[in-house]
């Protein structure tokens, strides 16, 4: 079959496979799985049919076991990866074949899907358990299909499907000894996402809306799209109100934190500046050191006067004076001095006054 490498292995098992059935086993994928043929596989390795006991022992060791899986796939999701991973590694060598049925079939026998089956096939094609992904797969299994792709079991859960009139489409394979059985994952399932967006319709409509979707792209009427419109205006005044009291709270929580805060200070400054001040002005406080310590400097630079008739409070002791030293003094302070310069001086002095009393003397008269 036409393809391409995944993976480089030197083991006589990937030499004799076709070139897009060889893998690297532990290998990361780099490139998607492989469309089939129209033809079906043109393998020359020879295919003989196997039981489930021959496989699960990992033979034939010439080729792996090739096992089918089909469904519709529509809105790819886990669940569908679960059931697949079960499929690839339900044999110890397994080269997982996945079939997808065409948008015609799927229609007419099952009902509309969301994914076109371009988009449905390239999904298969890059999940990493797939190795080749067959296009247009038919509805119910028929022999010439196993033969044609060399498919040595069919993967699907236990559940009969019932379609297409039929009680089970997969009867005949577990009849057959080829079927294998995978599990279901709860929960989770195409019908249910279809069923939330059904029930959410009106969140999903505004929100393509928003997103900038037209109308007639959602099949959206004129008064529905009004109204839809109109609702996202409200959604958005009622977020713009909530957003502004969130931020109003914030604000006044702030407030309320910063003025604690400083109310807090204040008491601590306030408490801070009554403890300065009883040291510095109480009856115990350094003021009142220095004032009596001034009071006294003030005291030993500047003594008390003594009162008047009291004897002098200065502390120096006059010498008595002696008769003799006393009578000389006086005498020496009525006597003139014998020296010329104070004679001729005292005679200047006399003439001077007597010729000034003369003259006053004149005036008068």
């Amino acid at each position: 079959m036409a393809g391409r490498r995944r993976g480089r292995s030197s083991n006589v098992l990937q030499q004799h496979a076709p070139q897009n059935q060889r893998r690297g086993p532990g290998r990361a994928l780099r490139e998607p799985a492989v469309f089939a043929k129209s033809t079906g596989c043109d393998s020359e390795v020879p295919h003989e049919k196997l039981t489930i006991a021959q496989a699960r022992r990992g033979t034939p060791a010439h080729r792996p076991v090739r096992v089918y899986a089909d469904g519709i796939f529509d809105l790819f999701h886990s669940g569908h990866a679960r059931a697949l991973m079960q499929a690839k590694n339900v044999f110890p060598n397994t080269y997982l074949i996945v079939g997808v049925c065409s948008d015609e079939l799927t229609h007419k026998l099952k009902g509309y899907t969301v994914m076109t089956e371009d988009e449905r096939y390239e999904a298969l094609r890059h999940c990493r358990y797939v190795d080749e992904v067959v296009r247009d797969a038919p509805w119910t299994l028929t022999t010439e299909f196993l033969k044609k792709h060399k498919i040595d079991f069919v993967a699907h859960d236990d559940i009969p499907y019932t379609s297409a009139g039929s009680e089970d489409v997969y009867k005949h394979i577990k009849e057959a000894g080829m079927f294998v059985a995978t599990q279901r994952t709860e929960g989770i399932s195409t019908s249910d996402l279809i069923t939330r967006i059904v029930r959410d319709y009106d969140i999903y409509v505004r929100r393509n809306l928003q997103r900038g979707y037209t109308a007639r792209e959602l099949n959206v009427g004129f008064i529905n799209e009004k109204k839809y419109r109109l609702q996202n205006q409200v959604d958005k005044m009622k977020e713009t109100v909530r957003t502004v009291e969130e931020k109003s709270k914030h604000f006044v929580y702030r407030v309320e934190e910063k003025s604690q805060d400083l109310i807090h200070k204040w008491e601590e400054k306030s408490r801070e500046f009554i403890s300065n001040f009883l040291e510095l002005f109480g009856p115990d406080g350094a003021w009142h050191a220095i004032q009596e310590h001034s009071g006294r400097m003030l005291q030993a630079l500047s003594p008390y006067s003594s009162p008047r008739g009291s004897p002098s409070s200065s502390p120096t002791r006059r010498r008595s004076v002696s008769p003799d030293s006393s009578a000389s003094a006086s005498s020496s302070s009525l006597s003139p001095p014998s020296s010329p310069y104070y004679r001729s001086s005292h005679k200047k002095k006399t003439c001077s006054s007597l010729n000034g009393a003369s003259t006053y003397s004149g005036h008068v008269q």
